[in-house]
């Protein structure tokens, strides 16, 4: 069997850290994800799914996401039922986090360092982060022809 989600979506408000009774982490939280197609005349529709994280994920979420703030969560889906305060029953679905990411823009946090949004290279909750100093990207726009060797046009290529 296989029971595997990834989605990518907009935090709907602020995600709130709690704790078990026996001290473990969780947090939930909503996210928008708009549909791929868009009929004519009409405006682009979202669905909106329920994300449930546990322990480090939970924390790592909480500390750096925001609501609006974009998010890539992988998971699986879970479906539960419980009973409402009301008495009645109510039946839910929901995708438990292994794993989230950092997908879109900077955003300040309250530590005063920018995130690396939009990295090659997420960072994500099961990931350590490490700030370290950007290198730049190599490049030939300083250098010259002589940097370069000559192909010989009559080898056989090798493909």
């Amino acid at each position: 069997m296989l029971n595997r989600v990834i989605l990518m979506g907009r935090i709907v408000a602020d995600p709130e850290l709690k704790t078990t009774g026996t001290g473990i982490s969780v947090t939930s939280f909503r996210i928008a994800v708009e549909r791929s197609y868009v009929k004519s005349g009409e405006e682009r529709k979202a669905d909106f799914i329920d994300v449930v994280c546990w322990r480090n994920t939970a924390e790592f979420v909480c500390r750096y996401f925001g609501k609006g703030s974009l998010i890539a969560v992988e998971g699986q889906l879970q479906s539960r039922t419980y009973q409402a305060k009301d008495g009645t029953n109510r039946y839910v679905v929901e995708v438990v986090a292994d794993n989230v990411s950092f997908t879109g823009e900077r955003r300040e946090n309250a530590g005063g360092y920018s995130q690396p949004y939009g990295d090659s290279q997420p960072y994500g909750a099961n990931q350590s982060y490490h700030q370290e100093a950007p290198q730049a990207p190599a490049s030939y726009q300083s250098g010259s022809n002589s940097d370069f060797q000559d192909m010989p046009l009559d080898d056989d290529l090798p493909f």
